[in-house]
């Protein structure tokens, strides 16, 4: 697992400075040549959590209750973790929380009918597919929940079947992937739904959002170590 954490904490700081690329990238574009950088850069940014994902798989196939726990996070992140990492439908409160923000701060301008082509500019289609998504999403979600659920209340099973050990942790693993799969795949999904620049926004927004509780997090623990 120490392997996996390395990775970890080399992903985290490539994630920093794809952060740093999105913000800096010119919003709304002003020709082709801009919004072909902002799509680049939007795959970049999604080959770089698929690495994450694949590289996650691996750590699950030599230790998946290590990988459950989640070592590498922070209590805090630990706290908001479902199965071993964020809630997929996060991704549909992210979408929401800053397309609301940004309709009311340019809430004058689309008064008067100027398109801003940020998320606060979402179509009455896009709204739609977001919403349809979003339930197949909380449907999957709960799919998997109950899947371990299941696997966990098989508990006791640990104490006399011995020798279907390989099995129930197999079991895990399908789980964690599965979640990881939809985790990834909502992410994809958004953005496939979304123009260029929307998608960089919310890329940016939900790299915040991983910045902001991890630095939290961190803080928190470090207090907790040091009242120790």
């Amino acid at each position: 697992m120490s392997s996996f954490t390395n990775f970890y904490e080399t992903w985290f700081d490539h994630l920093r400075q794809l952060l740093n690329q999105l913000s800096a990238s010119p919003r709304p574009p002003s020709n082709p040549d801009q919004q072909r950088d902002l799509v680049h850069l939007v795959r970049k940014v999604m080959s770089h959590y698929s690495d994450y994902y694949r590289a996650k798989s691996l750590a699950a196939h030599r230790d998946a209750v290590s990988v459950l726990a989640a070592p590498w996070a922070t209590s805090l992140e630990r706290s908001l973790h479902w199965i071993g990492g964020w809630r997929p439908t996060t991704a549909f409160h992210l979408v929401y929380t800053e397309s609301s923000i940004r309709f009311e701060s340019h809430i004058v301008d689309i008064l008067r009918g100027q398109r801003t082509g940020d998320l606060g500019d979402l179509s009455p289609s896009q709204f739609r597919l977001v919403s349809d998504l979003q339930c197949e999403t909380v449907t999957e979600e709960n799919a998997i929940t109950d899947e371990l659920s299941e696997w966990q209340d098989g508990a006791s099973d640990f104490l006399v079947e011995i020798p279907n050990m390989e099995e129930k942790i197999g079991r895990l693993i399908s789980v964690i992937e599965k979640a990881d799969d939809l985790r990834l795949r909502t992410v994809q999904r958004v953005v496939e739904l979304l123009t260029p620049h929307q998608a960089v926004e919310f890329l940016i927004a939900a790299a915040e959002l991983q910045f902001g509780i991890r630095g939290l997090g961190v803080d928190q623990d470090r207090l907790r170590t040091n009242g120790d």
